[in-house]
């Protein structure tokens, strides 16, 4: 059987896409727009998407459309429950980021602690050549030796942030959640309102579902330390924007570094979009495109469609 293969948002991945050894058509689209997706997938048997959406209203009208390959690992994109419903296979990416997020969660983290961004405003101003003396401490500068890392989200990402932290010197703490089958003996766990309040630094890895979103509103903010800092490199609609932009504006934390927006991209605007703050870092959404990632998860995405084609289907959610 010869299978037609299309990919949806090409341009997402800046990697060398390899095809893959079976008998194929292969077509592939820069962006696709929502109303150019039926047509761009009708008569497809297997369809790649890093971002474009397939929901049911527009599965329904894909009948031949036996696969759904996600060029990343996050699939709420996907209308999963319909695919299982009809017998439509969904795989995602595993394990690509586990170096390149932590690194960037870390970059934020250090940038945010040590206020380099404050520092190098001041420098452009010429503060510091009007200094009297060699140097000046217009800003704190907090050490992560010590710290309390708060994680949400024990996954592969979590935990490459975790051991990251813990070659500084931090104490690291991950928050329980009711999914949790086990907890490996030398990792503390603790409630996700204890965590906030002990933290220094609280990062963000879990998925974005019904149950997670908005996980961080203006209660859980409060609850923080004024001293601490929130770094999200998962999803933006797991903290209320709005919350987050009014708890810096009044200093109810010491600052946040994110890399993803609920809306991306956000051409509607967005709270945070609105800040100039020194102790606010905002990157869109390149916490996960390291050169040597985006290769491995391109690899693995023609893994993932060699194996489902073999009948060996693998990284399977749904």
């Amino acid at each position: 059987m010869r299978h037609d293969i299309v990919f949806l948002d090409r341009s997402t991945l800046k990697a060398d896409v390899r095809r893959p050894a079976f008998d194929h058509c292969w077509a592939e689209y820069d962006v696709s727009a929502p109303h150019e997706v039926v047509r761009r997938l009708e008569g497809a048997t297997i369809a790649i998407t890093n971002k474009v959406p397939l929901r049911a209203d527009t599965l329904v009208q894909l009948p031949r459309l036996a696969m759904i390959a996600v060029a990343a690992t996050g699939y709420d994109v996907i209308d999963t429950a319909y695919c299982r419903a009809h017998g439509i296979t969904v795989t995602n990416i595993r394990n690509y980021a586990t170096h390149t997020v932590p690194e960037h969660t870390f970059a934020l983290i250090l940038a945010l602690r040590r206020n380099l961004l404050a520092y190098r405003d001041d420098v452009r101003r010429g503060r510091w050549q009007a200094s009297s003396q060699f140097c000046f401490f217009d800003h704190p500068i907090r050490d992560l030796h010590g710290a309390t890392l708060g994680i949400v989200g024990d996954g592969s990402l979590g935990r490459g942030t975790a051991a990251i932290a813990r070659g500084f010197g931090m104490r690291v703490v991950f928050a329980e959640h009711e999914s949790q089958k086990a907890k490996p003996r030398d990792v503390a766990f603790m409630p996700l309102e204890q965590l906030l309040r002990e933290s220094d630094i609280v990062s963000l890895h879990t998925p974005l579902r019904p149950e997670t979103r908005h996980l961080i509103a203006l209660d859980e903010l409060k609850s923080m330390k004024r001293t601490a800092l929130l770094i999200n490199t998962a999803r933006g609609g797991l903290v209320c924007e709005a919350s987050l932009a009014m708890a810096l504006r009044e200093g109810l934390i010491a600052g946040a570094g994110f890399d993803v927006l609920s809306t991306e991209p956000p051409r509607e605007g967005n709270p945070l979009l609105e800040l100039d703050l020194p102790n606010f870092i905002l990157t869109p959404h390149v916490a996960w495109a390291s050169y040597g990632a985006m290769q491995f998860l391109a690899d693995q995405l023609i893994d993932n469609i060699e194996a489902y084609v073999s009948g060996e289907p693998q990284h399977l959610v749904a």
